[in-house]
């Protein structure tokens, strides 16, 4: 039996499956606020949870906002602040007296994809979360692809390409720098566009409800949305080229980015052509956790 662990700012949730992904146990609490430890013992309480009711053991995979740093062990890059700096996995692998393997959501949505999703049937897969930040995550073979730092595809912090002079230098993102895609390509991005140009603060599924029916500043927002998720994909295809892309997060389930994509993506990319499958998560929500279940395949 495979657990996994997703580990976010509000909600820290277990999931247990059977080799053959079926869900065998499934548990969630909120993040504790009081500090380090008591999150710590929160997630061993969650896996003997799941391990009382599936009846068995397993092992442990957990998805985490930010990456541990492969020759330190510590957290960075996390906005779950609490676990930054911290040795999550040695710290993990003590109260759960077995080893962990940790690696970013992202990483864990293309993971879960590539094994029983939507990227099924492609040997590399680019999962994108499109929810309130942009992040992505490579999987090949069915594998996390982390990169020799451990931080290959954070594109939420790359600056938003071919931008244009009304654009730059782009709004200050939270990492320091500006102009970065966490600010554009997402909900962030989309609500603030929707600020800057109206004056009026506006929730991301109310401006999708407004574009629907066709208010003008709606459609514009979202139709600038679009266009700078292309300008990210068209980077990321002539960069890896993978034979998939698999959006996760909110905004991956507005049917109009589908549609709208590939030609967009077409006008940016060094190429004669686009035609790479753009896919919706087939996990959904659940994609997160189940790819940090299958972090051990072997």
């Amino acid at each position: 039996m495979r657990i996994g662990i997703d580990w976010g700012g509000t909600k820290i949730e277990v999931i247990a499956l059977a080799e053959d992904g079926a869900v065998r146990a499934r548990h969630r609490v909120a993040t504790p606020k009081t500090g380090y430890e008591d999150c710590i013992l929160a997630v061993r309480d969650l896996v003997a949870l799941a391990e009382a009711t599936a009846g068995e053991a397993g092992t442990i995979g957990i998805g985490i906002p930010g990456s541990p740093n492969p020759r330190t062990g510590l957290v960075r890059n996390s906005n779950a602040v609490l676990i930054n700096g911290k040795p999550l996995g040695r710290d993990l692998e003590t109260a759960l007296s077995r080893p962990v393997r940790i690696a970013n959501d992202a990483n864990c949505l293309a993971v879960s994809e590539a094994v029983d999703g939507a990227g099924r049937d492609a040997r590399v897969v680019f999962g994108i979360i499109v929810g309130t930040g942009h992040g992505g995550g490579i999987a090949i073979d069915r594998k996390v692809h982390a990169g020799f730092q451990g931080i290959a595809a954070e594109i939420g912090h790359y600056p938003l390409p071919w931008m244009r002079a009304e654009e730059y230098p782009g709004h200050r993102c939270w990492c320091g720098k500006h102009g970065c895609l966490d600010m554009y390509a997402c909900g962030t991005g989309l609500e603030l566009d929707y600020l800057t140009t109206t004056g009026v603060e506006k929730r991301g599924a109310d401006i999708v409800a407004d574009m629907r029916a066709g208010e003008a500043n709606a459609r514009d927002v979202f139709d600038r949305f679009v266009d700078r998720l292309a300008r990210s994909l068209a980077l990321l295809t002539n960069i890896v080229d993978p034979d998939v892309f698999v959006l996760g997060g909110g905004l991956s389930n507005v049917d109009e980015v589908y549609g709208a994509l590939p030609a967009r993506i077409e006008t940016y990319l060094f190429g004669d052509s686009f035609a790479t499958p753009i896919r919706k998560a087939e996990h959904g929500d659940s994609s997160g956790v189940r790819g940090a279940a299958w972090l051990w395949q072997d």
